[in-house]
């Protein structure tokens, strides 16, 4: 009786080490979702003024915008 409770004991011991170890594992790939959704809506952000500046400088533009060069 003793083996199987030391074989038990070691078994438990075992899963809560692989369980420590998962939760370390999943905190930190949480973390790095958090920092790369940061990134994403920075990107987003960036993304959307640089079209508005885009349709500003279209809107000002002196000539039509999108008329090939006279080589074509």
């Amino acid at each position: 009786m003793t083996n199987e409770i030391k074989a038990l004991a070691e078994r438990v011991d075992t899963l809560e080490a692989r369980l420590a170890y998962q939760d370390d594992i999943i905190e930190s790939l949480n973390q790095t979702i958090a920092a790369q959704w940061k990134q994403i809506d920075a990107v987003t952000r960036q993304l959307a003024q640089l079209g508005e500046r885009l349709q500003e400088a279209e809107a000002n533009a002196p000539g039509p915008v999108n008329e090939r060069p006279p080589h074509y």
